[in-house]
């Protein structure tokens, strides 16, 4: 895993602002591999120029203005890039970590007092990083005295391979990018039923995101709107957004963010609904960072 890549920084507002206190609930950052270097196995090349003062200079360009830095797998439990990253960014700013066995007590609060309020756990079998069921479920039994939220991510029928371990979770947890589903199968597929059943639990929230992913089209994603409506439909009170900025593995045309927002603001035009989901949504569930 030598290879680096270069990030394309050109950005562009929105055609319209978000609202004031708008948060993106996910981004990833990269930075000088000397100094960040890459974990043996990972499953793919970062951009190394994609730092935390480019993704600064994204969300002044998008209107945000909070946001949540995800441990990338890439680096695994290795978070001096993450710590780096939230001081860097000030505490507008949280972070999600990646927490196994090999994470120590004190770590933990460490992390803590850096800003990170979740851990991230990638079920989705080509990051190479998936957690052992026993090791995840001591690690949620670790994670919740400090208040923290668990991130589930997987794709596709995956996520039912992992069903009956996720029923045991008893904290918040968030589902990863609208679930990865394949949009080819609609909303009426078995892990998108699994997904809207699990929502039904009021600790359960969902990341409408990636839905550009999912899209067969290269701009506009009109195809995947109804699958964003779904999931708002179900619980609208507990729905986030981000950029997922940015945008790692990518395998098509990348969009820029602010098309992302422009996506949203399709899916969701109703002004009340969309300023849950970017401000009062993640304002409850990740506390106020002001």
């Amino acid at each position: 895993m030598t290879e680096f890549r270069k990030y394309d920084t050109q950005m562009r507002s929105p055609g319209r602002m978000p609202p004031a206190g708008t948060w993106d609930c996910q981004i990833h950052v990269f930075g000088d591999p000397e100094k960040y270097p890459v974990r043996s196995g990972a499953a793919y090349a970062p951009f190394a120029d994609a730092t935390i003062e480019t993704a600064l200079k994204m969300h002044e360009a998008i209107g945000v203005a909070k946001g949540v830095i995800v441990q990338s797998t890439v680096h695994g439990t290795d978070h001096s890039i993450l710590y780096d990253g939230l001081a860097r960014a000030g505490g507008a700013y949280r972070g999600v970590a990646i927490v196994n066995d090999t994470i120590s007590d004190k770590e933990l609060e460490r992390l803590h007092e850096a800003g990170v309020r979740g851990a991230r756990f990638n079920f989705w079998k080509q990051l190479n990083i998936a957690p052992d069921p026993d090791e995840f479920l001591r690690s949620l039994e670790r994670i919740k005295p400090f208040g923290w939220h668990a991130k589930i991510h997987s794709a596709k029928d995956e996520w039912l391979d992992i069903k009956d371990l996720l029923t045991k979770i008893d904290i918040p947890v968030v589902i990863d990018h609208l679930g990865h589903p394949d949009l080819s199968l609609g909303s009426d597929q078995p892990a998108v039923r699994m997904l809207l059943d699990l929502l039904r639990n009021e600790n359960w929230w969902v990341l409408v995101s990636n839905a550009d992913r999912v899209s067969s089209m290269d701009r506009g994603y009109d195809d995947v709107v109804p699958l964003i409506q779904t999931y708002l439909d179900h619980a609208p009170d507990r729905a986030l957004w981000c950029t997922d900025w940015p945008h790692v593995q990518y395998t098509k045309r990348m969009p820029d963010e602010a098309e992302l927002l422009e996506l949203l603001y399709k899916a969701v035009p109703d002004d009340g609904l969309l300023r849950k989901i970017l401000v009062d949504n993640p304002e409850k569930f990740f506390g106020s960072s002001t």
